[in-house]
């Protein structure tokens, strides 16, 4: 923080600048620029790199809504819709997936405007050009009868995914005036009379510039590319996960706003994190396969660690409420790897963007013990784990991949849903790693994004969305809420900034 010694009242550079370039910052420059404010997006990113975190994700985006014909306003036309049923997901359905998922330490005044507000906040997006539609390919199994049910409380992307989503945003920026610098290194907050009034940053060339603006908001994300701040807030270990996201989000301007006195909001020990590729080259910001390198129907099988162990229930709950907390488990295990195993028979379930994704990591073979020596287990082990699971499953359960459906497998761990015996060849296995999102450590403010200081008063002029804002998540997250979150809480910040 530095105490600008330009004149008082110098000539702007902006009425609100905006750090950041994800779905939190755009959005909560487009709420600026539709009230006539002049907004100035300063982006660490060169332009061939933009879109934060937000570009590398799937686009899905969790809203409350009262079922398929309440979604029809704004999502895009499917001669599928008429074969789809979508349940209702009601704002209480939302606000207890929160509770559930957080163990109880979400804001409950962060969580209502969340809940509330990303349904309206989606269809004031589609207004502006944003594109959505229902996620097919996701978030439901086609049935025999050639019906669909989606599940999981998840429903609606973007069209193009987080791609689509971030190049639309550019396009309604364009449109409604707003000034988009990229290549700008924001390290630090300029403040007059106790208000931040603007922000220095670095340019290529290495010259520092001061901008001026009347409010300053923070969206530039947490610090999940920086190593060394993972080790020290999350843990040891986790300096060896791979940065699923951007490699931008360091945390300079957290600890920025920490030094001008903001206080720490949310859980700074946790984060978001998923199974990712082990060993595809490039595995770590890659912005041509981005979410492909995940692999999430792990529901559908059985996930084991290199002594061929298995160690999570993969079936504890649909694979949106535990996707983002199962990076951790695998980066505890040895050598931070594990294997996703299905047979012949589960195989062409698994989702296609990311089982055949170009380059896959995977290991094939018609037996167990074949599979076991070529991904270098224990081929006794592995064989005994199978079986051990297989025996133990009740075959008078029907196997329904749509809702939870009891299908247990009674073993260390049990596995609580959809238990199937990996019993024909060929045999697969998915080597998989930790791959961290975002954290979820971050700044504490009200529910207007206004940042709030130790003394618990707001910091004039200074405003936090996105995943720069602490306090919606811990220990894990409902799929699609953290898009809904930079929505909710962009467009908030933006209408008063």
């Amino acid at each position: 923080m530095s105490e600008s010694k330009t004149p008082k009242n110098p000539n702007k550079a902006a009425d609100v600048i905006v750090v950041g370039g994800g779905n939190a910052a755009f959005t909560a420059a487009h709420a600026a620029a539709v009230r006539g404010r002049k907004v100035l997006l300063l982006e660490k990113a060169p332009r061939e790199l933009f879109g934060g975190n937000s570009y590398y994700t799937a686009g899905a985006t969790r809203i409350a809504h009262e079922g398929l014909a309440d979604l029809a306003d704004f999502i895009e036309p499917d001669e599928r819709h008429a074969r789809t049923e979508v349940p209702p997901y009601t704002p209480a359905d939302y606000t207890r997936d929160m509770e559930k998922v957080t163990s109880g330490r979400n804001d409950p005044d962060l969580t209502q405007a969340l809940v509330n507000e990303a349904g309206p906040g989606l269809r004031w997006l589609n207004s502006l050009g944003l594109k959505y539609r229902l996620m097919y390919e996701r978030q439901a199994y086609e049935r025999h009868d050639g019906t669909y049910l989606f599940w999981g409380g998840l429903h609606v992307g973007n069209v193009g995914g987080g791609e689509g989503l971030m190049h639309d945003h550019l396009k309604v920026a364009e449109r409604l005036g707003t000034e988009v610098r990229y290549s700008q290194d924001v390290f630090d907050l300029l403040v007059e009379d106790g208000a931040v009034r603007g922000v220095r940053a670095r340019q290529q060339d290495g010259t520092v510039q001061e901008l001026f603006a009347e409010s300053v908001i923070l969206a530039s994300g947490g610090f999940e590319a920086n190593r060394e701040l993972r080790r020290e807030h999350l843990g040891p270990g986790w300096e060896n996960a791979k940065v699923r996201g951007t490699p931008f989000n360091t945390g300079q301007m957290l600890t920025a706003a920490l030094e001008l006195g903001a206080a720490k909001g949310g859980d700074w020990g946790s984060c978001h994190s998923t199974q990712w590729d082990a060993f595809t080259p490039g595995n770590e910001s890659n912005r041509e396969l981005t979410n492909r390198l995940t692999r999430q129907s792990y529901p559908l099988g059985i996930i084991v660690n290199s002594r061929g162990e298995r160690f999570v229930d993969e079936g504890e709950d649909f694979r949106n409420y535990t996707y983002a907390k199962f990076g951790k488990d695998i980066l505890e295990q040895p050598g931070s790897i594990a294997y996703q195993i299905f047979d012949a028979a589960l195989r062409p379930m698994l989702r296609s963007e990311e089982y055949e994704m170009p380059g896959v990591s995977v290991e094939t073979a018609d037996t167990l013990e074949e599979l076991a020596e070529r991904i270098g287990l224990d081929p006794e082990a592995l064989a005994k784990t199978v079986n051990d699971y297989n025996n133990s499953i009740d075959p008078s359960i029907p196997f329904d991949p749509n809702i939870k459906d009891g299908r247990r497998a009674n073993t260390t761990p049990v596995k609580s849903n959809w238990a199937t015996p990996l019993a024909t060849g060929p045999f697969y296995a998915y080597p998989v790693t930790c791959g961290i999102t975002f954290t979820f450590g971050g700044l504490k403010s009200d529910t207007q994004g206004r940042v709030i200081d130790t003394a618990g008063d707001h910091i004039p002029g200074l405003y936090v969305c996105g995943e720069m804002l602490g306090g919606l998540f811990a220990g894990n997250y409902p799929g699609g809420s953290g898009l809904a979150a930079g929505v909710v809480f962009g467009r908030r910040a933006g209408s008063i900034a």
